[in-house]
């Protein structure tokens, strides 16, 4: 599985990127397991609040212009069809949570937009079964999606409010296999390592080491690299069965900084 890079479709994928800036978490702290996961593409009727026709509707028209711009991987788009955005962000914003855009959640930080949150879902090729690092776990909707799938999934955030409301969304909604930590993401989680797959929503002006260590043999890892103030490279991080590392830049992005130590319940301006 994984994403097609068509360069007919780079364009489009190059335009919904921009069209939406990317967002980023930073790292993050502490360890705590939080809510349950449903296999790919299995129903969440039932599992989940009532949805009325219309955000299902949205969701669905969200998923097929995301398949639109070029993403094709059939799992990630049913993880995307199945869990509600709308439950991930601000009571306020619910009616615009089926737009291709990013959205303003606590601590002055944002979900991310939708397409680029299934691109780099797709690129890291995750699988039913599969152990997923995730640094920025921010409202918790990307580990949401790869839990859908049937990942184990270990997501770190750096803010400590972020962290606390992301566990107990997620515990909520029944996401028993995504375990929530308030750490320092540049760290990586060592003691659960090594992964099949990290996704990094936080730009980092290198790859760093401690999580190209943490990747397993025949993973892979997606990381906007570059700098704080510029647009930055989103990178696949490849490991093969011989412990070779390989770096692949891609899409032009537009993530916010990857910073080290723990942050508590600060307010900040920048997005992810």
């Amino acid at each position: 599985m994984g994403h097609t890079n068509r360069p007919a479709a780079w364009v489009g994928l190059l335009a919904a990127v921009l069209a939406g800036a990317a967002s980023a978490t930073g790292p993050a702290p502490g360890a705590d397991t939080i809510g349950s996961k449903s296999a790919a593409g299995s129903s969440t009727v039932g599992r989940f609040p009532a949805e009325t026709p219309r955000q299902r509707s949205a969701r669905l028209a969200m998923v097929a212009g995301i398949e639109r711009h070029g993403v094709s991987e059939s799992t990630t788009l049913a993880a995307m069809r199945a869990v509600p955005r709308h439950l991930f962000v601000r009571e306020q914003d619910v009616p615009y949570a089926y737009g291709d855009q990013p959205l303003a959640i606590a601590s002055g930080q944002t979900i991310s937009q939708p397409f680029i949150v299934a691109y780099m879902t797709a690129l890291v090729e995750p699988d039913s079964g599969d152990r997923v690092l995730e640094i920025g776990t921010g409202s918790g909707y990307q580990a949401a999606v790869l839990a859908e799938i049937g990942c184990a999934v270990y997501t770190i955030e750096i803010d400590s409010l972020l962290a606390a409301t992301a566990r107990a969304r997620l515990a909520r909604l029944g996401y028993r296999d995504v375990h929530v930590r308030h750490g320092d993401g540049y760290l990586g989680w060592p003691a659960q390592a090594p992964f099949d797959a990290i996704v990094v929503t936080a730009a980092p002006p290198f790859v760093p080491r401690a999580l190209v260590e943490q990747l397993a043999r025949d993973g892979r890892m997606v990381v906007p690299v570059g700098e704080i103030d510029g647009i930055q490279s989103l990178t696949l991080v490849t490991r093969d069965e011989a412990g070779t590392v390989r770096l692949q830049p891609g899409l032009p992005v537009r993530f916010v900084p990857m910073v080290s130590g723990k942050r508590q319940d600060t307010p900040s301006l920048l997005h992810r």
